[in-house]
């Protein structure tokens, strides 16, 4: 697929996804929305790639919201497909993703851009990054799984506050409530998000994917979490990486893990 609103590059094992619409302040329209989706799909089956880090062009912005111009026109069940379908094939696609997957927030993450964030499984902000949820103030709510994944990370009562006050918070706050993972400066953000996929690379893929699946299943309210982890500790038993990992411990050396 040729992309337009985005860049793509694989370095080093590591998958980069730059949301590339600088003068919009990278905000996601529904061809970005599907080229994400497919650039998503393409790193999951790409075996060269172990992470995936995602960022927004330019200084200013991660992602400052959802292209508000396309949703004039919806009524009550395009609404709901517009909702369906970002939930299917981006946000909950980065979430299930079991590489795992870092956002590195570079400025404004609003709306849509927050609930992008927050689908990631990690994520930094630079010390100019601003988040926030302001749908409320267009007569909306956030639509791609913002009211469940901000509850989630930082608990119903100040999730709801920011819900509702549509107040933007800085990266020090989000730090603090847990919305964040680290706080760095602007320079130094995609090397901190580097040095952390680094660490990742060095254990074993399959153990990361099945880690990955077990934390999610704690939030599916269909799963029962202990079961799935003890499905995917068994699960790694069977794994070529498994007997790699054991027998380099035994043999005090470092582990080369191939992911099968």
């Amino acid at each position: 697929m040729e992309y337009k609103n985005i860049i793509i590059t694989i370095k080093d094992h590591i998958f980069y996804l730059t949301i590339n619409r600088e003068s919009k302040l990278n905000a996601l329209n529904k061809d970005t929305l599907h080229e994400i989706s497919n650039a998503i799909e393409s790193a999951k089956n790409d075996a060269n790639v172990r992470a995936i880090l995602i960022t927004g062009a330019g200084q200013k912005s991660f992602v400052a919201g959802a292209d508000i111009s396309e949703f004039q026109d919806f009524d009550l069940q395009g609404g709901k497909q517009l909702a369906i379908e970002g939930h299917k094939n981006v946000f909950d696609a980065i979430e299930n993703c079991p590489k795992p997957i870092i956002a590195a927030i570079n400025g404004f993450a609003l709306g849509g851009g927050l609930e992008l964030a927050m689908a990631c499984h990690i994520r930094i902000a630079s010390e100019n990054a601003k988040l926030g949820l302001p749908e409320v103030t267009l007569g909306l709510i956030p639509g791609y799984g913002g009211t469940q994944r901000l509850t989630q990370l930082v608990g119903k009562g100040k999730a709801i506050e920011m819900i509702t006050t549509a107040a933007m918070i800085s990266a020090e706050n989000a730090e603090k409530i847990g919305l964040v993972n680290y706080v760095t400066t602007l320079e130094n953000l995609i090397p901190k998000a580097e040095e952390l996929l680094n660490k990742i690379k060095q254990n074993a893929p399959i153990a990361i994917a099945n880690a990955i699946a077990a934390v999610n299943a704690n939030f599916d309210k269909n799963a029962n979490g202990f079961e799935v982890e003890i499905n995917r500790f068994a699960d790694c038993f069977a794994t070529q990486d498994f007997k790699e990992g054991v027998n380099a411990f035994l043999e005090k050396r470092k582990a080369n893990f191939e992911g099968k």
